[in-house]
């Protein structure tokens, strides 16, 4: 029997260590600790189908936590099915001791439990997203009704570019002296001479 363990997160500039120092502390060696920085919208994660290739009727995937593996309901517990039924091997949760599949193979009131347990919080780790998604979505409308503006605040010009321009339209000043006057190249001083004048 060997012991995997599989760790995510959402985006390249988040950070894994914590997941990856669980898993060492509980014993596992690093080689055996799969991982990913991607969506968990599916499960096409190079990490994850790695650490599925090798598995084998009874080893045991450890995770940190459930949304870990996807996040959704439904992918969440059709993967634990997947590796439990299908694969035969064993699954544990490090942050909710209950979803620990070992040895409940032949205790039919432990494998309901945690059967149980793991549908619950499947639904509430997606429920929880929805309604961040939600209060994002309610947040943002409620601001732009006050005037919120989002994104980077308009680029303020100053007043000698802003002459600089104003000389160079009127052909009192070549383009050349119009670069050497702002320290902009070409395409760059067209670009914001043009967002200068909508102003």
């Amino acid at each position: 029997m060997r012991t995997y363990a599989y760790a995510r997160v959402s985006a390249r500039d988040q950070n894994l260590t914590r997941q990856i120092e669980a898993f060492l502390a509980f014993g596992i060696e690093r080689k055996n600790i799969f991982c990913d920085k991607k969506s968990g919208k599916d499960f096409d994660r190079s990490g994850y189908l790695r650490m599925l290739s090798r598995l084998k009727a009874g080893d045991l995937v450890i995770i940190k936590s459930i949304d870990r593996l996807g996040r959704n309901y439904a992918m969440i517990t059709e993967e634990w099915r997947r590796i439990t039924k299908k694969l035969q091997a064993d699954i544990l949760v490090l942050d909710m001791p209950l979803l620990d599949t070992r040895g409940k193979a032949d205790n039919l009131i432990g494998k309901f439990i945690s059967d149980i347990v793991l549908q619950v919080l499947s639904f509430v780790a997606e429920n929880e997203r929805e309604n961040i998604r939600t209060r994002q979505a309610e947040g943002i409308a409620a601001a732009k009704a006050r005037g919120v503006r989002f994104g980077r605040p308009p680029k303020q010009y100053s007043e000698q570019f802003r002459e600089t321009v104003a000389r160079f339209l009127k052909k009192d000043i070549s383009l050349a002296q119009a670069l050497l006057e702002t320290g902009l190249k070409s395409s760059n001083f067209y670009y914001h001479a043009h967002r200068c004048c909508e102003k």
